[in-house]
């Protein structure tokens, strides 16, 4: 939003010698002395903690609005209203008076002054860092920072993903998919695009709305944050540039408001396809996928067009069947998905942990039976049947005709009532391996044991209670070891952590038949 009070709250130089030494993104609060969330007042440049943490930015900004009593205010007093602060981490700036994150800048440029000053402590900081390090591990002292999986010795190169103001929804999902190997490994084989030239060629940006760019390719950006991850070169990565591409191209996650995972993974494969469909760095989308001979003709399921890796790796078919209860007549419909949207049985939404002793538990194969079951449809989804030529009432069953590389499966914890959209929490149990389709199957018989059983890869989990609200983060498996991604922070985690998660989108990949170790 254009913030009306940058000119009356921004007063410190972009070259203050208040800020503390080192990183900014490691700055400590000045109150609590936590190195979480920290922003600065661009009226005085003091830290502050943000209020996931314990919102002594927030307290900043109110104490300073107390009148004084005794002494009638000067000019100068007036005009600091300390309502302006920046997120020492994502640089994106927040202004407590609107209640709401900022995209304009004053008359003198002085809040991207402050940000490029921030970066570059930022960057000179992380430089020694990486110097350090190095001399760590020419001096041989690496042994402190490795782990011991199964006897032998590790390490840790995950990388998080910095929150730009309320992306974990984002980062969640990026984290997701990149672990899912074929797919991950797809964009990171593709040749790269320089999309910036002259003097600003290989310089970080910090895009705003009011820039206009529209040379973008999302393809490029997902790559380049692809890569980044599981380097082990930084702890953390700022996906600034894939944000500003989505904001581009998808009006509906501008801004700095919480999303809803979901509807970010569909948009964002749906756009990658369409951008892969229409050829990429001047090589087409056809010759890019001949070339990736892991990805068969066989496994390709079309949508919207051509196949592309999205639909080749998240593609399957569903088969679905409308009978009309007056005369009998059957039509069938074949529909493409990349996802699966699954209800909660009603009978379970008021369980909502796993250990509450109040029925059985739910579990994600009462939700693909609720998915797949014989429905009668309501009065409202009346059944134009061809043969009787009106709309009766009628049956409606789901079968899977084909099962993806990949299988996407969402469950629906978010649903409208009369003026509200409230959370389903129940917890769902999931199996972490051998996950059998096979009994969804329009055709089982057609299909090999191996075919239908999938492994768990990555889970996304939403905490709160609300869509608009809470936080994203999500648990994956890579090379035979779990990790929980919360934006910046990637812990070790173990499977009987990840099995006690309320799952919101699970991702599950078909177990490689033993003599099949060309396929996915």
């Amino acid at each position: 939003m254009e913030c009306p009070h940058l000119s009356s709250s921004v007063c410190i130089a972009p070259d203050s010698a208040k800020f503390p030494n080192g990183s900014p993104s490691s700055w400590c609060c000045s109150v609590c002395r936590s190195n979480k969330s920290p922003w600065v007042c661009l009226t005085c440049s003091s830290v502050h903690c943000g209020r996931y943490v314990n919102g002594h930015a927030k307290k900043h900004y109110e104490d300073a609005q107390i009148p004084l009593t005794n002494h009638k205010k000067s000019e100068k007093q007036e005009k600091a209203q300390h309502t302006v602060c920046m997120d020492c981490s994502s640089y994106s700036t927040y202004c407590y008076r609107c209640d709401d994150f900022v995209i304009n800048d004053t008359k003198l440029g002085l809040v991207q002054k402050v940000r490029e000053h921030l970066q570059n402590l930022e960057n000179s900081a992380f430089t020694a860092d990486r110097h350090r390090k190095r001399k760590l591990l020419e001096n041989s002292s690496l042994n402190s920072k490795l782990l011991k999986v199964n006897g032998s010795t590790t390490a840790i190169c995950a990388t998080g993903l910095r929150n730009l103001g309320n992306t974990c929804f984002m980062n969640a999902i990026l984290q997701s998919l990149s672990n899912i190997e074929q797919f991950c490994c797809y964009f990171k084989e593709l040749p790269a695009v320089e999309l910036r030239n002259g003097k600003t060629a290989g310089r970080r940006m910090y895009h705003t709305r009011s820039q206009g760019d529209n040379n973008v390719s999302l393809v490029e950006e997902f790559r380049k944050t692809l890569c980044a991850l599981w380097q082990g070169s930084q702890t953390a990565f700022s996906p600034e540039s894939l944000f500003y591409v989505v904001w581009k191209i998808m009006p509906n996650f501008r801004g700095y408001q919480q999303q809803d995972a979901h509807e970010f993974m569909r948009y964002l494969l749906d756009h990658l396809h369409l951008e892969l469909q229409g050829g990429f760095n001047g090589i087409s989308r056809s010759s890019i996928l001949q070339e990736n001979s892991t990805l068969s003709a066989s496994n390709k399921c079309c949508i919207n067009g051509a196949s592309t890796v999205v639909t080749a790796i998240f593609g399957g078919i569903l088969q679905n069947e409308v009978n009309c209860l007056i005369c009998g007549t059957e039509s069938r419909k074949f529909d493409p998905f990349l996802d699966l949207s699954l209800d909660i049985p009603s009978q379970f939404r008021n369980k909502r942990s796993k250990n509450q002793e109040n029925g059985p538990v739910c579990s994600l194969r009462d939700c693909l039976r609720s998915f797949t079951d014989l429905e009668e449809l309501d009065e409202t989804e009346l059944y134009m049947c061809h043969k009787c030529k009106k709309k009766q009432k009628s049956t409606k069953k789901f079968w899977i005709q084909k099962l993806p590389k990949v299988l996407c499966l969402h469950l629906k914890r978010f649903h409208w009532t009369a003026y509200l959209r409230n959370k389903v929490d129940t917890y769902v149990e999931f199996p972490l391996r051998g996950l059998d389709m096979k009994c969804y199957l329009l055709e089982p018989e057609n299909s090999g044991p191996e075919n239908c059983l999938y492994d768990l890869a990555a889970v996304v989990v939403h905490h709160g209670s609300g869509v608009g609200s809470g936080h994203y983060t999500a648990y994956a498996t890579h090379e035979g070891r779990w990790f929980h991604f919360n934006d910046s922070t990637v812990t070790l985690t173990d499977e009987d952590t990840v099995v006690k998660a309320k799952a919101y989108i699970l991702f599950y990949v078909e177990r490689q038949a033993k003599a099949g170790s060309d396929k996915l």
